[in-house]
C-alpha cells in the first residue's frame, strides 16, 4: 500500500473515531437532561413539580404563537419566542392532553430560545410555556380552539 493510501485511510480512521464520540457525548447528554417523570405526568401540576416549578411569574416577554381555532388537533403549529434575558430553557405544556408536558428546550451559549414546532392536542386547551432563567421560572399562556382531537 502506498503511502499516500496509508495516509489516507488513517485520516479516515481518524475522523471515524471523532465522529463516533461526537455522536455519543449528545445522546449521553440528552439522557442526563431526560425528565422521563415530567413527561409521563398526567397533570399539569405534576407536570410543574416534577420541572422543579415552584412559583411562576405570567410575563408578556413570552410571545405564543398559534392558530386560535385548530380545525385538526394532530398538527397544531406553535412558535415561541422568549425575549426574557439568559433564557436557560423553555417548555411547551397542554392542560388537557393525556400528558401535559410536551416539550422541553434547554439554551446554551447563547442560543436564541426561539421554537417552532407542532404539537398534539387533544381537545381545546391553554398552550403554556415555562422559562427558566436562573432560579425563577415565568410563563404565558395561549388558549387555542381544537375542533378534531389530536390525540386519538
Amino acid at each position: 500500500m502506498s503511502g499516500h493510501m496509508r495516509q489516507r485511510r488513517n485520516f479516515l480512521q481518524i475522523v471515524a473515531r471523532a465522529l463516533a464520540l461526537g455522536l455519543m457525548t449528545p445522546i449521553n447528554v440528552f439522557a442526563a437532561i431526560w425528565n422521563k417523570a415530567a413527561f409521563e405526568a398526567l397533570k399539569l401540576d405534576e407536570a410543574s413539580n416534577q420541572l422543579n416549578v415552584e412559583v411562576e411569574i405570567v410575563s408578556q416577554e413570552i410571545d405564543i404563537i398559534a392558530p386560535d381555532l385548530a380545525e385538526n388537533g394532530a398538527i397544531v403549529q406553535v412558535e415561541v419566542t422568549s425575549r426574557i434575558a439568559n433564557t436557560e430553557s423553555m417548555a411547551i405544556l397542554v392542560e388537557n392532553n393525556p400528558t401535559p408536558l410536551i416539550a422541553h428546550f434547554t439554551f446554551t451559549h447563547g442560543a436564541e430560545p426561539y421554537i417552532v414546532t407542532r404539537i398534539k392536542m387533544a381537545e381545546t386547551s391553554d398552550i403554556k410555556v415555562l422559562v427558566k432563567v436562573g432560579d425563577q421560572y415565568f410563563s404565558n399562556t395561549k388558549n387555542v380552539t381544537v375542533l378534531e382531537n389530536g390525540c386519538g
